[in-house]
Protein backbone atom coordinates (compact mmCIF):
# COMPACT_ATOMS: atom_id res chain seq x y z
CA UNK A 1 0.00 0.00 0.00
CA UNK A 2 2.69 2.31 1.39
CA UNK A 3 4.55 1.27 -2.39
CA UNK A 4 1.76 2.01 -4.25
CA UNK A 5 1.58 5.77 -2.26
CA UNK A 6 5.20 6.72 -3.04
CA UNK A 7 5.13 5.90 -6.68
CA UNK A 8 1.57 7.76 -7.13
CA UNK A 9 3.34 10.66 -5.49
CA UNK A 10 6.63 10.07 -7.90
CA UNK A 11 4.39 9.79 -10.82
CA UNK A 12 2.02 13.07 -9.53
CA UNK A 13 5.70 14.83 -8.93
CA UNK A 14 6.98 13.93 -12.55
CA UNK A 15 4.11 15.18 -14.26
CA UNK A 16 3.88 18.71 -12.22
CA UNK A 17 7.62 19.04 -13.20
CA UNK A 18 7.26 17.86 -16.85
CA UNK A 19 3.65 20.19 -16.97
CA UNK A 20 5.84 23.65 -15.47
CA UNK A 21 8.52 22.77 -17.79
CA UNK A 22 6.11 22.72 -21.06
CA UNK A 23 4.10 26.06 -19.87
CA UNK A 24 8.15 27.54 -19.07
CA UNK A 25 9.25 26.66 -22.94
CA UNK A 26 5.79 27.69 -24.19
CA UNK A 27 6.36 30.81 -22.15
CA UNK A 28 9.94 31.39 -22.79
CA UNK A 29 9.32 30.86 -26.56
CA UNK A 30 6.55 33.14 -27.10
CA UNK A 31 8.21 35.56 -25.45
CA UNK A 32 11.32 35.56 -27.78
CA UNK A 33 10.17 34.94 -30.86
CA UNK A 34 6.79 35.71 -30.90
CA UNK A 35 6.23 38.89 -29.32
CA UNK A 36 6.97 42.07 -30.55
CA UNK A 37 9.64 43.62 -28.61
CA UNK A 38 13.68 44.05 -29.19
CA UNK A 39 16.49 44.94 -26.62
CA UNK A 40 18.45 46.27 -29.64
CA UNK A 41 17.01 49.87 -29.90
CA UNK A 42 18.77 53.06 -29.94
CA UNK A 43 17.95 56.68 -30.07
CA UNK A 44 18.81 58.40 -32.98
CA UNK A 45 18.85 62.39 -33.75
CA UNK A 46 19.73 64.97 -36.84
CA UNK A 47 22.24 67.49 -36.90
CA UNK A 48 22.95 70.49 -38.90
CA UNK A 49 26.24 70.98 -39.46
CA UNK A 50 26.66 74.41 -40.14
CA UNK A 51 29.32 75.59 -42.57
CA UNK A 52 30.36 79.35 -43.01
CA UNK A 53 29.67 81.37 -46.52
CA UNK A 54 32.75 83.21 -46.66
CA UNK A 55 35.81 82.33 -45.35
CA UNK A 56 38.08 84.36 -42.72
CA UNK A 57 39.77 84.03 -38.82
CA UNK A 58 36.84 83.95 -36.09
CA UNK A 59 37.29 87.26 -33.77
CA UNK A 60 34.04 85.92 -31.48
CA UNK A 61 32.83 83.16 -30.05
CA UNK A 62 29.23 83.22 -28.65
CA UNK A 63 28.21 79.86 -27.27
CA UNK A 64 30.30 76.83 -25.41
CA UNK A 65 29.82 73.51 -25.60
CA UNK A 66 26.62 71.58 -25.11
CA UNK A 67 24.43 75.38 -24.79
CA UNK A 68 21.04 75.19 -25.86
CA UNK A 69 20.16 77.75 -28.97
CA UNK A 70 17.49 78.80 -30.45
CA UNK A 71 17.07 79.19 -34.92
CA UNK A 72 18.19 82.75 -35.70
CA UNK A 73 21.23 83.22 -32.66
CA UNK A 74 24.51 84.60 -33.60
CA UNK A 75 27.08 81.26 -32.65
CA UNK A 76 30.62 83.37 -33.72
CA UNK A 77 31.64 85.98 -36.09
CA UNK A 78 34.12 86.19 -38.89
CA UNK A 79 36.27 88.95 -38.87
CA UNK A 80 34.21 91.84 -40.89
CA UNK A 81 37.09 93.84 -42.17
CA UNK A 82 37.86 92.81 -46.23
CA UNK A 83 33.68 92.57 -46.21
CA UNK A 84 33.23 96.00 -44.53
CA UNK A 85 35.96 97.62 -47.55
CA UNK A 86 34.15 95.08 -50.27
CA UNK A 87 30.67 96.87 -49.38
CA UNK A 88 32.41 100.73 -49.47
CA UNK A 89 33.73 99.82 -52.50
CA UNK A 90 30.93 98.79 -53.99
CA UNK A 91 28.98 101.46 -52.80
CA UNK A 92 31.37 104.30 -54.47
CA UNK A 93 30.94 102.09 -57.79
CA UNK A 94 27.15 102.35 -57.48
CA UNK A 95 27.48 105.85 -56.98
CA UNK A 96 29.85 106.25 -59.78
CA UNK A 97 27.35 104.44 -62.02
CA UNK A 98 24.26 106.31 -60.82
CA UNK A 99 26.21 109.47 -61.70
CA UNK A 100 27.01 108.23 -65.19
CA UNK A 101 23.54 106.92 -65.55
CA UNK A 102 22.10 110.51 -64.95
CA UNK A 103 24.23 112.11 -67.85
CA UNK A 104 23.83 109.48 -70.39
CA UNK A 105 20.25 109.60 -70.48
CA UNK A 106 19.34 113.14 -70.90
CA UNK A 107 21.84 112.91 -73.82
CA UNK A 108 19.91 110.14 -75.47
CA UNK A 109 17.08 112.51 -74.92
CA UNK A 110 17.82 115.54 -76.45
CA UNK A 111 19.02 113.68 -79.27
CA UNK A 112 15.84 111.36 -80.16
CA UNK A 113 14.13 114.85 -80.21
CA UNK A 114 16.24 116.22 -82.75
CA UNK A 115 15.40 116.62 -86.46
CA UNK A 116 17.72 114.38 -88.50
CA UNK A 117 18.79 117.80 -89.59
CA UNK A 118 20.39 118.36 -86.32
CA UNK A 119 21.29 114.57 -85.45
CA UNK A 120 22.09 112.01 -87.81
CA UNK A 121 19.88 108.22 -87.33
CA UNK A 122 23.52 106.69 -86.59
CA UNK A 123 24.29 109.74 -84.07
CA UNK A 124 20.98 108.74 -82.24
CA UNK A 125 21.59 105.23 -82.04
CA UNK A 126 25.17 105.70 -80.89
CA UNK A 127 23.55 107.66 -78.08
CA UNK A 128 20.76 105.44 -77.01
CA UNK A 129 23.28 102.49 -77.08
CA UNK A 130 25.45 104.77 -74.28
CA UNK A 131 22.91 104.98 -72.45
CA UNK A 132 21.84 101.59 -72.19
CA UNK A 133 25.21 100.88 -71.55
CA UNK A 134 24.90 102.82 -68.78
CA UNK A 135 21.90 101.40 -67.37
CA UNK A 136 22.98 98.20 -67.31
CA UNK A 137 26.30 98.99 -65.25
CA UNK A 138 24.44 100.91 -63.24
CA UNK A 139 22.02 97.75 -62.45
CA UNK A 140 25.44 95.58 -62.04
CA UNK A 141 27.00 98.02 -59.40
CA UNK A 142 24.05 97.67 -57.52
CA UNK A 143 23.77 93.78 -57.79
CA UNK A 144 27.68 94.00 -56.66
CA UNK A 145 26.50 96.12 -53.89
CA UNK A 146 24.07 94.20 -52.51
CA UNK A 147 26.64 91.03 -52.42
CA UNK A 148 28.78 92.67 -50.47
CA UNK A 149 25.99 93.81 -48.12
CA UNK A 150 25.32 90.18 -47.61
CA UNK A 151 28.84 89.31 -47.45
CA UNK A 152 29.16 91.18 -44.71
CA UNK A 153 26.12 89.58 -42.51
CA UNK A 154 27.27 86.34 -43.38
CA UNK A 155 30.22 87.04 -41.45
CA UNK A 156 27.67 86.50 -38.07
CA UNK A 157 27.07 82.82 -37.94
CA UNK A 158 23.80 81.77 -36.82
CA UNK A 159 22.11 78.63 -36.01
CA UNK A 160 19.35 77.31 -38.40
CA UNK A 161 17.58 75.24 -35.65
CA UNK A 162 16.83 75.11 -31.89
CA UNK A 163 18.77 72.91 -29.73
CA UNK A 164 22.29 72.22 -28.30
CA UNK A 165 25.69 73.08 -29.51
CA UNK A 166 27.24 69.25 -29.95
CA UNK A 167 31.24 68.64 -30.35
CA UNK A 168 32.10 72.37 -30.48
CA UNK A 169 36.34 71.98 -30.85
CA UNK A 170 36.41 75.73 -32.13
CA UNK A 171 38.42 78.60 -30.81
CA UNK A 172 38.96 82.29 -31.18
CA UNK A 173 42.01 82.49 -33.95
CA UNK A 174 40.83 79.73 -36.11
CA UNK A 175 40.53 80.48 -39.54
CA UNK A 176 36.80 79.66 -41.09
CA UNK A 177 36.82 78.36 -44.09
CA UNK A 178 33.30 78.66 -47.20
CA UNK A 179 31.77 75.68 -47.15
CA UNK A 180 33.36 73.99 -44.51
CA UNK A 181 31.25 72.70 -41.73
CA UNK A 182 32.99 73.71 -38.47
CA UNK A 183 30.07 73.68 -35.58
CA UNK A 184 27.39 71.29 -35.07
CA UNK A 185 23.96 72.00 -33.47
CA UNK A 186 21.68 68.92 -32.79
CA UNK A 187 17.43 70.15 -33.82
CA UNK A 188 16.14 69.12 -30.69
CA UNK A 189 12.84 68.21 -32.50
CA UNK A 190 14.57 65.50 -34.45
CA UNK A 191 14.98 62.77 -31.68
CA UNK A 192 13.47 59.35 -32.84
CA UNK A 193 14.05 55.56 -32.02
CA UNK A 194 15.12 52.81 -34.23
CA UNK A 195 14.32 49.55 -33.28
CA UNK A 196 15.68 46.68 -34.29
CA UNK A 197 13.49 43.60 -34.47
CA UNK A 198 14.23 40.31 -35.73
CA UNK A 199 12.24 39.20 -39.30
CA UNK A 200 10.21 37.01 -37.64
CA UNK A 201 8.18 39.53 -35.65
CA UNK A 202 7.82 42.13 -38.44
CA UNK A 203 4.06 40.94 -39.62
CA UNK A 204 3.22 41.97 -36.07
CA UNK A 205 3.96 45.27 -36.45
CA UNK A 206 1.71 47.87 -38.11
CA UNK A 207 2.08 51.67 -38.81
CA UNK A 208 0.32 53.58 -35.90
CA UNK A 209 1.23 50.39 -33.69
CA UNK A 210 1.67 52.24 -30.36
CA UNK A 211 5.53 52.10 -28.37
CA UNK A 212 6.87 51.75 -25.49
CA UNK A 213 10.71 52.52 -24.98
CA UNK A 214 12.58 51.92 -21.91
CA UNK A 215 15.92 53.73 -21.68
CA UNK A 216 18.75 51.97 -19.59
CA UNK A 217 18.97 53.84 -16.40
CA UNK A 218 15.69 55.80 -16.45
CA UNK A 219 12.40 53.85 -14.59
CA UNK A 220 9.57 56.16 -16.66
CA UNK A 221 9.22 54.96 -20.31
CA UNK A 222 9.03 57.31 -23.43
CA UNK A 223 5.29 56.78 -25.68
CA UNK A 224 5.81 56.66 -29.47
CA UNK A 225 4.14 55.60 -32.21
CA UNK A 226 5.81 53.12 -35.45
CA UNK A 227 5.90 55.73 -38.35
CA UNK A 228 8.10 53.63 -41.05
CA UNK A 229 9.28 49.79 -41.26
CA UNK A 230 12.51 49.60 -43.36
CA UNK A 231 12.07 48.28 -46.88
CA UNK A 232 15.84 46.95 -47.46
CA UNK A 233 18.96 46.38 -45.59
CA UNK A 234 22.56 45.53 -46.70
CA UNK A 235 23.81 42.50 -48.14
CA UNK A 236 27.31 40.83 -47.73
CA UNK A 237 26.36 38.56 -51.00
CA UNK A 238 25.46 41.50 -53.25
CA UNK A 239 28.94 42.05 -53.59
CA UNK A 240 31.36 41.42 -56.60
CA UNK A 241 34.10 39.06 -56.07
CA UNK A 242 36.61 37.46 -58.37
CA UNK A 243 36.02 37.80 -62.24
CA UNK A 244 32.90 40.00 -61.25
CA UNK A 245 31.28 36.81 -59.88
CA UNK A 246 29.04 37.49 -57.19
CA UNK A 247 30.72 36.49 -53.56
CA UNK A 248 28.03 34.62 -51.76
CA UNK A 249 28.39 33.72 -48.22
CA UNK A 250 27.89 29.34 -47.21
CA UNK A 251 24.95 29.17 -45.35
CA UNK A 252 25.01 26.02 -42.12
CA UNK A 253 21.53 24.75 -42.55
CA UNK A 254 21.45 24.22 -39.20
CA UNK A 255 22.13 28.04 -37.32
CA UNK A 256 19.73 30.14 -39.44
CA UNK A 257 20.14 33.77 -37.75
CA UNK A 258 17.19 36.03 -38.22
CA UNK A 259 17.92 39.15 -39.62
CA UNK A 260 17.01 42.48 -37.61
CA UNK A 261 15.09 45.17 -39.46
CA UNK A 262 15.07 48.54 -38.73
CA UNK A 263 11.92 50.09 -37.51
CA UNK A 264 11.56 53.95 -37.06
CA UNK A 265 9.19 55.35 -34.05
CA UNK A 266 8.34 58.47 -33.52
CA UNK A 267 8.53 60.25 -29.95
CA UNK A 268 5.21 61.09 -28.55
CA UNK A 269 6.06 61.93 -25.09
CA UNK A 270 9.18 62.30 -22.90
CA UNK A 271 8.77 62.57 -18.85
CA UNK A 272 9.92 65.12 -17.65
CA UNK A 273 12.33 63.14 -15.60
CA UNK A 274 14.22 61.48 -18.34
CA UNK A 275 17.30 62.82 -20.54
CA UNK A 276 17.54 62.43 -24.31
CA UNK A 277 20.92 61.61 -26.28
CA UNK A 278 21.43 60.29 -29.33
CA UNK A 279 23.19 56.71 -28.94
CA UNK A 280 21.28 55.87 -25.68
CA UNK A 281 20.18 51.87 -25.93
CA UNK A 282 16.47 51.30 -25.71
CA UNK A 283 14.50 48.43 -25.31
CA UNK A 284 11.57 48.47 -28.11
CA UNK A 285 7.99 47.10 -27.25
CA UNK A 286 4.54 47.14 -29.33
CA UNK A 287 1.87 47.91 -26.46
CA UNK A 288 -1.75 47.39 -26.40
CA UNK A 289 -4.18 50.16 -25.93
CA UNK A 290 -3.82 50.00 -22.41
CA UNK A 291 0.21 50.28 -22.87
CA UNK A 292 0.79 47.05 -21.70
CA UNK A 293 2.39 44.18 -23.96
CA UNK A 294 0.24 42.16 -25.32
CA UNK A 295 1.84 39.17 -24.35
CA UNK A 296 2.90 38.35 -20.81
CA UNK A 297 6.39 39.77 -19.66
CA UNK A 298 8.62 37.17 -17.66
CA UNK A 299 7.67 38.56 -14.62
CA UNK A 300 3.81 37.89 -15.37
CA UNK A 301 4.34 34.27 -16.45
CA UNK A 302 6.55 32.92 -14.05
CA UNK A 303 3.92 34.04 -11.01
CA UNK A 304 1.12 32.54 -12.88
CA UNK A 305 3.31 29.54 -13.34
CA UNK A 306 4.02 29.86 -9.36
CA UNK A 307 0.38 29.86 -8.73
CA UNK A 308 0.03 26.99 -10.84
CA UNK A 309 2.41 24.87 -9.30
CA UNK A 310 0.79 25.52 -5.50
CA UNK A 311 -2.42 24.81 -6.98
CA UNK A 312 -1.75 21.72 -8.89
CA UNK A 313 0.44 20.31 -5.51
CA UNK A 314 -2.14 21.58 -2.68
CA UNK A 315 0.90 23.52 -1.17
CA UNK A 316 0.45 27.65 -0.07
CA UNK A 317 2.24 30.62 -0.53
CA UNK A 318 4.39 31.92 2.33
Amino acid sequence: MFEKARRALQYTTTGVILLIAAIVAFVLWDYYTSAPWTRNGQVRVQTVNLAPRVSGPIIALHVHDNEFVRAGDVLYDIDPFDFQVAVATATAVAEQRKADLALKIPQHNRREHLSDAAASNEEKQVYEATAAVARAQYAQALAQLSQAKINLERTHIRSTVSGPVNNLIMRVGDFATAGKPNITVIDKNSYWVDGYFEETKIGSINIGDAVRVDLMGFHEPIEGHVVSITRGIATDNASSGVQGLPSVDPVYTWVRLAQRIPVRVKIDRVPESVTLAAGMTATVTIVGSKGHRAHDTLQDAFERLHDAFFNIGGGTRR
